[in-house]
């Protein structure tokens, strides 16, 4: 079973960092590209970073780069969302996906096949 698994979503006060992880079960994350989403209450769910398989191609929404960052350790399965210098617009679900098409970053939903079922941030005083 295809599987991806958020984690490192929390409460933390503005001007605090996390640090997300998507974990992937029963598929090898080498051969896709990854991307970060989040849905706010009330609005669409945006893209906000995106890798290629290898790393090479890295795109960010203009609101948080600076202060996110997306890696990954396909020796670990694994895809990263450092985020700093968080603010109170950045509350959010937030998802990882992975597009079969491995070698382009995409900021749209309808471009990846599989999700995991997201983890809450939530930026508060």
């Amino acid at each position: 079973q295809l599987q991806l698994v958020e984690s490192g979503g929390g409460l933390v006060q503005p001007g605090g960092s996390l640090r997300l992880s998507c974990a992937a079960s029963g598929f090898t994350l080498d051969y896709y590209a990854i991307g970060w989403f989040r849905q706010a209450p009330g609005k669409e769910r945006e893209g906000v970073s995106c890798i290629s398989h290898k790393g090479g191609i890295i795109n960010s929404l203009d609101s948080v780069k600076g202060r996110f960052t997306i890696s990954r350790d396909n020796a670990k399965n694994t895809v990263s969302l450092q985020m700093n210098s968080l603010k109170p617009e950045d509350t959010a679900i937030y998802y990882c996906a992975a597009r079969r098409s491995p070698y382009y970053c995409s900021g749209y939903t309808k471009d990846y096949n599989y999700w995991g079922q997201g983890t809450q941030v939530t930026v508060s005083s």
